[in-house]
């Protein structure tokens, strides 16, 4: 069977990600056909020629609109700015290829809708680049919730910080402007969305809060300009389970890396994840005696597919890269016809319109109720 062809736009630290997957998914899995890296699309030519080279992609583009038609490409990975997604995701579909974008889907919720609008229309797979999910410890929770093993889930809680914009003296670059969306929202709130998506489903409320710790920032050869989007974002969260939350998010947090820290409490128990210590779970159950009773710390291994994969020992640990790897084979097995663990457009509007919620939640200072169907209307 011939692989799928497969056409890159944009080469940054998301797109290297998306070459590396596409490279590793064959012989990594080794149930799917090596997919033939067609085409790369880039600012300008020199650019993708160069990028094409060391990526192993068979031709290049400074034009990603000759990417989305070529009939050499099956699937078109978007790893571009946050504000090119919907053109480039909406044109891919509406040439008949499959999709795969990282997140967010757009910077606002219209062009986000006309995206999914695209992917209906287009009856292609068209998958968000939502690799936390993946993780096969996050795997191994599901699995503990749908078994009872913390009994029933009455509330959670979500931190994401990093200290990537921490630093006030920092340059101001695309991720202050408003063009990039809300601020931390939509940069990384939305993968503690994805975890609570895929482990209760969606969120049916939320009152949310946001703030800039600086006001503006200094530009390349003097000046300052006003931050436009905020850095720092907590809302209150009601699932539609009824299991209340708090989603925190700060991404000028000193000292913080990636840090996601996920807290579950249940009738029967508690799970807790730090992404920072992404190969680990920490469970506590109420069946053990009180002499016994305490968090158990549970370290990844080949009992915990598709670790064994990679590794054929325990505790070795996987990385960023490798949760793409997998999410590639997820992206390849839905497009076969297979049911895989993946975040399509479908699910994403949800967070999509969960995000659009939480932000006019904050400017308005009043609970919002997120419609499934519709735009978020007020509670």
């Amino acid at each position: 069977m011939n692989g799928l062809g497969i056409g890159l736009i944009g080469t940054g630290y998301m797109g290297k990600c998306h070459a590396l997957a596409w490279n590793a998914v064959a012989p990594v899995f080794g149930d799917v056909a090596r997919p033939h890296l067609a085409v790369l699309a880039e600012s300008s030519q020199d650019l993708a020629e160069r990028k094409a080279r060391e990526l192993g992609f068979s031709r290049a583009t400074g034009d990603w609109r000759s990417l989305v038609t070529d009939p050499a490409v099956d699937v078109v990975s978007i790893t571009t700015p946050n504000a090119f997604h919907p053109d480039m995701a909406i044109a891919a579909l509406e040439a008949g290829k499959h999709v795969w974008c990282e997140k967010p889907m757009a910077t606002r919720l219209s062009d986000a809708e006309r995206m999914l609008a695209a992917a209906r229309a287009s009856g292609k797979v068209a998958a968000l680049g939502y690799n936390y999910i993946q993780n096969p410890i996050i795997g191994l929770i599901r699995r503990l919730l749908k078994e009872g093993e913390i009994g029933e889930v009455n509330h959670v809680r979500f931190e994401m910080d990093e200290d990537f914009m921490a630093n006030p003296d920092d340059l101001f670059y695309w991720k202050s402007e408003a063009s990039s969306g809300h601020g931390a929202l939509d940069d990384f709130g939305v993968h503690a969305l994805s975890l609570i998506w895929t482990m209760f489903g969606g969120v049916r409320r939320v009152c949310g809060h946001m703030a800039k710790p600086y006001a503006d920032r200094p530009v390349q050869g003097g000046g300052r300009r006003a931050v436009e989007t905020f850095d720092i974002a907590t809302t209150l969260i009601e699932l539609e389970n009824g299991a209340s939350g708090v989603i925190a998010l700060n991404r000028s947090a000193w000292g913080r890396k990636g840090r996601i820290f996920m807290q579950l409490f249940g009738s029967k128990g508690t799970i807790v994840y730090d992404q920072e210590r992404m190969n680990e779970v920490q469970l506590y159950t109420t069946d053990l005696s009180k002499e016994t009773q305490g968090f158990r710390t549970i370290l990844t291994s080949p009992l915990h597919p598709p670790y064994d994969k990679f590794i054929p020992a325990p505790g070795h640990g996987l990385g960023f890269n490798e949760l793409k790897i997998i999410e590639c084979r997820a992206l390849i097995g839905r497009i076969n016809g297979e049911a895989t663990t993946l975040i399509d457009f479908e699910d994403g509007i949800r967070i999509e319109r969960t995000v659009d919620a939480m932000a006019r939640s904050a400017h308005e200072g009043r609970w919002i109720e997120i419609a499934a169907g519709a735009a978020a209307v007020a509670a």
